[in-house]
Parts: C-alpha cells; sequence; structure tokens
C-alpha cells in the first residue's frame, strides 16, 4: 500500500496503521517496540499528525502542511502531548505518566485525537505502569495512547494485553542510504559507509551524517571493545567500574557493541551477510583466529542482557563486571 508518511522502512507498520484508521478499527493503544533510534518516535508523532491532519481528503493525511500537522511537528500541539525520562536515571516516573493520564482524560482543545506519546516506556518500573492501568481498562472515546520501549521483556503483561503491539525491524541498509542521498544530499561513498554502520537504525544514521561527533564516539567505543579481548579480568573489573558511572551513555555504546558482536558471529559462521562495521572487518578478521562462533554467541547475548536490563534497579557496576566477564580473552591473558 502506497503512502505518504515521512517515515522510512517501516513500510509494514505504517499500511498497518493506515488499514486501522481506513477501516475504523483504531485501538485506544499501541506499543511500538523496536531498538533505538530505528524510528520509534517518528512513527508516532506521523502517526499522530495523520489522526488530526486536516486534509479533506483522508488518503493524503498526513500532509505535512496543515496548522496541525505544523504544530504536531513542533511539539507545541495541546492535543498531543508527550512524556520525558528523568534525565538522571533514565526511568519514566509514575508523577510523568499520572499527569498524562490526567490531561488524556480531557476532551481534545481542537483536534479529532488526544493522542498520548510515551517513550521508553520499557523503563517504567511497574508501579508507574500500573498508574497508567485505568485510562487503559476505560479510555476516552477520543484518546489514542503510543507507548514507545526498545523491548517488551519490562512491561507488565497486564499493559500488553491491552495494547496493539506494532514490531518496528531494523531498516536495509539500502533503504537507510536511499535516505541519506535523498534527504541530506549525501555522497555515495559516505551514505554507504554510514547506512552501513547504522545497523538499520534510520535515526541514528540521519544523525551520524550531520554530526561528526557521533561518528568519533562510535570509533571510540568499538577501540574500546576491541582493547577488552587484551585485557586481564582486573583491567575488567577496573572498566565496569569507570563505564558504570554513566549509565545514559552506556545504551549507546552497548547498542553499537551489539553491532560487532553480531559481525563477528556472522563471519565465524561464514555466512554470506554483510558486516554493518566495514570498517572494522580487518580486526574482525584478525579477531577469528582466537574466537569462534560460539564465544561470539556469549558475548552478543551477555551485551544483549545488560541492554534489556538496564531499564531495571540493578548494580550496574557489577552487571558490567557479569558481561566483560562473558567476553573472549580472558584465556590467553591468563596464560601469559
Amino acid at each position: 500500500m502506497a503512502h505518504n508518511w515521512p517515515v522510512y522502512g517501516h513500510d509494514g507498520a505504517v499500511d498497518f496503521l493506515v488499514r486501522g484508521m481506513t477501516n475504523g478499527r483504531l485501538r485506544h493503544a499501541y506499543l511500538i517496540v523496536g531498538a533505538p533510534s530505528t524510528g520509534k518516535r517518528t512513527l508516532a508523532r506521523t502517526f499522530a499528525m495523520a489522526l488530526n491532519c486536516e486534509d479533506a481528503d483522508p488518503a493524503r493525511r498526513p500532509c505535512g502542511e496543515c496548522r496541525t500537522c505544523k504544530l504536531i511537528t513542533s511539539g507545541n500541539h495541546p492535543d498531543v502531548m508527550t512524556t520525558e525520562t528523568d534525565p538522571s536515571t533514565g526511568a519514566l516516573k509514575i508523577e510523568a505518566i499520572r499527569g498524562i493520564t490526567s490531561r488524556i482524560a480531557m476532551k481534545p482543545y481542537q483536534a479529532r485525537s488526544r493522542v498520548a506519546i510515551l517513550p521508553d516506556f520499557d523503563h517504567a518500573q511497574p508501579r508507574a505502569q500500573d498508574a497508567l492501568l485505568k485510562t487503559l481498562e476505560e479510555p476516552p472515546d477520543y484518546a489514542v495512547l503510543v507507548l514507545l520501549a526498545a523491548s517488551t521483556e519490562s512491561i507488565l503483561p497486564t499493559i500488553l494485553s491491552r495494547s496493539q503491539i506494532v514490531q518496528l525491524r531494523p531498516a536495509a541498509a539500502s533503504v537507510v542510504r536511499e535516505v541519506l542521498v535523498q534527504r541530506l544530499g549525501l555522497g555515495s561513498e559516505q551514505a554507504d559507509s554510514i547506512s552501513r554502520f547504522s545497523g538499520g537504525r534510520v535515526g541514528w544514521a540521519l544523525r551520524a551524517a550531520q554530526d561528526e561527533s557521533i561518528l568519533q564516539a562510535r570509533a571510540e567505543a568499538l577501540d574500546l571493545l576491541e582493547s577488552i579481548i587484551g585485557m586481564t579480568r582486573g583491567q575488567r573489573f577496573s572498566l565496569a567500574d569507570k563505564l558504570s558511572n554513566d549509565k545514559a551513555a552506556l545504551a549507546e555504546r552497548l547498542e553499537l557493541w551489539l553491532t560487532y558482536w553480531r559481525d563477528v558471529l556472522l563471519q565465524a559462521e561464514g555466512t554470506p551477510v554483510k558486516v554493518c562495521n566495514v570498517d572494522r572487518r580487518a580486526a574482525i578478521e584478525r579477531l577469528l583466529y582466537t574466537v569462534d562462533s560460539d564465544q561470539a554467541r556469549a558475548a552478543l547475548h551477555a551485551t544483549r542482557a545488560l541492554l534489556d536490563r538496564l531499564s531495571y534497579n540493578i548494580n550496574l557496576r557489577l552487571a558490567l563486571e557479569v558481561m566483560l566477564l562473558d567476553y573472549p580473552g580472558l584465556e590467553v591473558t591468563a596464560a601469559r
């Protein structure tokens, strides 16, 4: 189904939402699930625009040009609300959710639907999630809740059962490349590299193409990962202590490490899939002399496990120590 939504790489999700609006089968709660920077916020905001666009032809919604669309794009529409996580803890607090539930209960000021977007809902503690249940059980007719999460693991079953889950997969590298070329006018070589580095995360690719510090941070994160392989147990414990001091930066670093371990695993198993980190191909090939597929898989799983648990109230230093001990290389350093 063709659409005019400014959403890239997620045609299936867009088609699903468009069909729901067209056929009058809208749900009051949607849970958009996908890795960071895959476009969850963009999809949620565009969905809110489509629900409230002033264009007379539903097929042209969202038009992006009417007053309502422009207000939603700028984040200034009174009927479209977005919560933010606590900057110090990364958690979605119960007070923020209660504020949304009280505001969503009011009738729209000027739009057809009141839309509440709750990013990082998987970072909300169970008590905070419970605060949303009454609204999910008895939603006003005009209300639409859009929850965003990296995974469903930490979300209560009572929330999951009352929400329509929309899963976002990483976009194909060719799609990311096309977006970079068409929207930003990037040259072919630069677009190819960034699209590979992105691991299918369109949002990350767009930011990286416009901010060199993001690419520098990526290079530093992967340099650090490659150095860990040669570290002793004590050095890994010291690193865990250092990394635990910045939880916000850790999530992005772990996402990058996931792409690297995925590349190592794919190469160790001899698959024809191209690596994401094309600039690290030589390092990955050298690593395969000492790391087998089982070790790469264990490192991948350990990284994913910690990333999924970041929203919990955990001993972060201890969790980092456990993950780093699951990384390969200790046998080699112990034998020296």
